[in-house]
């Protein structure tokens, strides 16, 4: 059934029923009530994906608005950050109906207070605001009667995304460089476009879909790896942009077709941005560490709210510029940036246009191909996968006997022996991440938000971390079948 946490409500989307829907997005707004953060009449945003299943969830999240007296305004199909960048600028509530990168049968709504993302204490106060639906609310004669028809989606929120990055890179840097745009089924490919036009650069559209398309840049498909390295070679392009389906998570490949791994987007658009404090989960490539380019470093568990609770650490510890970032790619600011006059007002959630722009505008003033950003950084090759539909409960059961007692390294290597790795340390912040003799990691958890088991990876090199992936991906497999 559906359920709710930090990332959100996301099920599938025949558990998305008007009464789930309703009821969650009215109990949240009662939750904002008791915080002082809304009262009847307050304004509450809307937006959302492209997925089909999106139209009849907004037209729910409308009417659960309606329900306890908000006023909500449709702000069209726009990217998850620009909608969470609209709603912190007037400080009103905010809701966007996406199901991210999770498969096409399922879909969800992201929730954001007034000025913040939920954090994971919101969670209790929300689900404890839910009340049981009138069941004659939501007969299928009712539906009809009280599903409202969304009105046309007013720009201002897309225009105020857009204007916060041409504000600060301005001038056209771009000039003389080829850019394709993996347009697929992206909210954000029209703007990916306009943005990289705008900064001087020739752009070449690839991949428009009308079917949507999931993408997961944490486990991208062979086909996009393909059509990574076909366009760039086609078309000569010097870079090549996209992102998921709600624009939170970049995609970028270099001159070569390669794409760039989130984590190493992120230190680089960290060190581009001269952030003294940076924050990321414990899965990201640990070249963060080895670069010596920060002050300070933060580690957290999986997740942008234990994100955003690091850089809000961070900050109380004096911290001036401070940045967070996944290993998804998605990259949070949590500090006002001002360099010569212009100013990048923050957006404390994931964003996927700051670290794409960032790399391509670094590479363009300095006169250099964009893969000579990536040979800067310590090479340590981070790869990831995931088991999809392996339920959740299966996947901590699995999980539960490495983690017993503090680290039970004598049962992972057992069962990972064939592997030719040989952990020696355990780290449990976020399922077990075992690092090796030969300095090797190799991480497993369940996700957060889908039936899947996560697997990352890091090596020396590329070839290393392809077939320990490979060879660890070829054991989860074996459990989900076994």
């Amino acid at each position: 059934m559906a359920a709710f946490g930090t990332s959100g409500l996301r099920g599938l989307v025949t558990e998305l029923t008007d009464a789930v829907v309703v009821g969650h997005v009215s109990a949240f707004l009662r939750y904002l009530q008791r915080l002082g953060e809304f009262q009847p009449g307050t304004e509450v945003y809307l937006a959302g994906d492209l997925r089909p299943s999106t139209s009849g969830i907004l037209e729910a999240a409308w009417r659960g608005a309606l329900e306890v007296g908000g006023k909500p305004r449709y702000l069209g199909r726009i990217p998850s950050p620009a909608l969470a960048f609209a709603g912190f600028q007037a400080r009103v509530p905010s809701l966007m109906v996406t199901g991210s990168h999770i498969p096409f049968d399922r879909n969800g709504i992201k929730f954001n207070r007034p000025r913040a993302e939920l954090s994971k204490n919101d969670e209790a106060g929300i689900l404890e605001a839910i009340s049981a639906p009138d069941p004659e609310k939501f007969t299928p004669s009712a539906a009809l009667r009280q599903r409202p028809q969304l009105p046309d989606g007013e720009g201002f929120g897309l225009a105020q995304y857009r204007r916060r990055y041409l504000d600060f890179f301005v001038g056209q840097p771009l000039q003389g460089w080829r850019v394709g745009v993996y347009q697929h089924s992206g909210v954000a490919r029209d703007l990916l476009a306009e943005l990289v036009q705008a900064l001087g650069a020739e752009t070449v559209l690839l991949g428009r879909s009308e079917e949507f398309v999931p993408m997961d840049t944490e486990a991208l498909r062979p086909e996009d790896r393909i059509l990574a390295e076909r366009w760039v070679a086609e078309h000569g392009l010097q870079a090549l942009l996209s992102t998921d389906g709600d624009a939170d998570r970049p995609m970028l490949a270099d001159e070569t077709g390669a794409w760039w791994r989130g984590d190493q987007l992120g230190q680089i658009c960290a060190a581009l941005l001269g952030a003294d404090g940076v924050v990321t989960p414990i899965s990201s490539n640990t070249g963060l560490e080895r670069s010596r380019r920060f002050a300070r470093t933060l580690r957290t568990r999986i997740g942008s709210p234990y994100v955003i609770a690091g850089m809000d650490q961070l900050l109380a510890e004096g911290c001036a510029r401070v940045v967070g970032y996944e290993a998804n790619g998605g990259f949070l600011l949590a500090s006002t940036l001002r360099e010569e006059g212009r100013t990048l007002a923050p957006l404390p959630t994931r964003d996927a246009i700051l670290p794409m722009l960032a790399a391509l505008v670094a590479a363009a003033y300095a006169r250099r191909p964009l893969s000579s950003l990536l040979q800067e950084l310590p090479q340590r090759h981070t790869r990831s996968d995931r088991v999809q539909n392996f339920p959740t409960e299966r996947s901590r059961e699995l999980l539960a006997r490495y983690q017993e007692g503090g680290g039970n390294v004598a049962a992972f290597n057992e069962d990972f022996s064939g592997l030719r790795f040989v952990g020696t340390a355990v780290d449990l912040t976020d399922g077990i991440r075992v690092q090796s003799e030969a300095d090797e990691i190799l991480h497993l958890r369940p996700s957060g938000n889908a039936p899947e088991l996560r697997c990352y990876v890091e090596a020396a090199t590329a070839r290393r971390a392809d077939a320990l992936l490979a060879a660890a991906m070829q054991r989860l497999h074996s459990w989900k079948s076994a």
